[in-house]
């Protein structure tokens, strides 16, 4: 049993399909702040929800995008369910994060 993916009170962090493991979060926490490329698939350019570089699926319990990142994401990928950018995200739950 991997106790990381366990711990009470935590986000986890998953990355399906890809062979990065599981990261373990306090809630609330910006993805932007958390993620590298040594330790997660997601890349990232501005950090700030203008490039769209960090587009991604996730799948997951997360609070609705502010009206900016919602604008955003229409020009982007307005067909795509559940994306987001992930400097933009606030974790409040465990999620799994696919690249798009």
């Amino acid at each position: 049993m991997n106790t990381v993916q366990y711990m009470s009170g935590f986000c986890n962090i998953s990355f399906p399909g890809t062979d990065y493991p599981p990261l373990t979060l306090q809630p609330h926490k910006n993805l932007s702040e958390h993620l590298t490329i040594q330790n997660s698939p997601v890349l990232f350019g501005c950090r700030t929800g203008i490039c769209g570089t960090c587009l991604i699926e996730v799948i997951g319990d997360i609070p609705p995008a502010q009206p900016d990142e919602q604008e955003m994401l229409e020009t982007l990928a307005a067909n795509i369910p559940n994306v987001r950018l992930a400097c933009q995200v606030e974790l409040t739950g465990n999620i799994q994060v696919r690249k798009v």
